[in-house]
């Protein structure tokens, strides 16, 4: 088990982000999908991409894939599978997964029929006919798409997204993720200004923080993988002993989140704390229209309102043209937006520099990127 492969599955649209981040780490073999990144790495990979990609939804291990069109070729292709390699004879493995025009659609027959393949082929290594499942969790993810069955394991847990710093949130909020890869994706770094003027419960400026003082998303949480006995517990003391010395402790940051509603900064600064990156970030209530700021050449990045609901749609469409008359009296300043609004740019009043295909959630979503002029470069 030198080399495995592993599967980074992201949101539409932030592929390429997860790619670069991957590539960061030093891992070969990258290939890019829609929805994942697939890559090859060693045992210790399964817990530096846990701990330190931002951008991806969780880390998969891969088991095989093969061709698939009838339930008894789902048996076999199963079977044949090596599952003893990393489920041990306590070990519980649900299944879970999905079909996409697939000729097995069917969800529940297909994890019922990869349950009882992956029993089978434990049943001959372990020489029992019953599995009390009362250990570790590996739970088996499946993907059918256009009739090629993919098999994987979970090593994350909840979600990545789940960083541990948001127990509560606003309504509608925007994804850790999501927020990481729109900021990535930017021409933000640490030493320029960036502000949020639609905050929330905080999540871009708190992932900007992370990113700009170097700590790692996964450092204040656990994932499944850490009870499995194919790592040693010291492969997980090293990560995290590595990235809590990569945290830049003295990096001197100007990020600001603003929000018209009172609890939403209380909520905010409340997450930071939690983040642990209250130290590089500043929340005050502050309505649109007060935007300004003599800080040069920075970064502004939001997620405001989409008007989904009824009723909404004409305060929003009257938001976002307040948002061109605030954000272009910003002169030196590059503006990044997303919203599922088809008619921004008419409402905001310009043409954005960039456009970017992102979902948010289940919303099909657009980031208008506005680039400004390029900070002059100190001699």
């Amino acid at each position: 088990m030198s080399k495995i492969e592993l599967i980074a599955p992201t949101l539409f649209g932030i592929e390429s982000v997860a790619a670069k981040e991957i590539r960061s780490l030093g891992y070969e073999g990258i290939k890019v999908e829609d929805g994942k990144v697939t890559f090859i790495g060693d045992i210790s990979a399964i817990c530096k991409a846990n701990m330190w990609i931002r951008s991806a939804e969780r880390i998969y291990v891969k088991i095989g894939e093969f061709e698939v069109s009838t339930f008894d070729e789902l048996f076999e292709g199963v079977r044949s599978l090596p599952w003893e390699e990393w489920i041990p004879e306590n070990g519980q493995f649900p299944v879970d997964g999905y079909s996409l025009k697939s000729n097995l659609h069917s969800i529940p027959d297909c994890q019922s029929i990869i349950k009882k393949a992956v029993v089978e082929r434990l049943k001959k290594k372990y020489k029992k006919e019953w599995f009390d499942e009362n250990g570790p969790l590996y739970k088996i993810k499946f993907s059918l798409m256009k009739n090629k069955a993919v098999l994987m394991i979970d090593t994350s847990g909840e979600g990545l997204h789940k960083r541990g710093y948001r127990v509560m949130s606003n309504i509608a909020p925007l994804r850790e993720t999501l927020a990481s890869a729109m900021i990535m994706l930017s021409d933000w770094r640490y030493d320029r200004p960036l502000i949020d003027p639609f905050c929330g419960s905080g999540t871009i400026p708190i992932e900007a923080a992370l990113i700009g003082a170097n700590i790692a998303p996964g450092l204040n949480r656990k994932f499944t993988s850490e009870k499995w006995g194919q790592i040693p517990k010291k492969l997980w003391l090293d990560t995290r002993k590595e990235a809590h010395s990569l945290i830049k402790m003295d990096v001197e940051l100007n990020i600001r989140g603003y929000d018209i509603d009172e609890s939403a900064v209380k909520l905010s600064i409340n997450n930071a704390h939690k983040a642990g990156v209250n130290q590089y970030v500043k929340f005050a209530k502050k309505p649109l229209k007060d935007l300004r700021t003599d800080d040069m050449y920075g970064i502004l990045i939001c997620n405001p309102p989409y008007g989904e609901r009824m009723g909404e749609i004409q305060e929003v469409e009257k938001l976002y043209r307040e948002m061109g008359r605030v954000f272009t009296s910003l002169n030196t300043w590059s503006y990044y937006i997303i919203t599922s609004h088809e008619n921004f740019e008419k409402l905001f009043g310009k043409k954005a520099t960039k456009r970017r295909k992102l979902y948010n959630g289940m919303i099909k979503t657009t980031y208008y990127q506005y680039f400004g002029p390029r900070p002059t470069r100190k001699i």
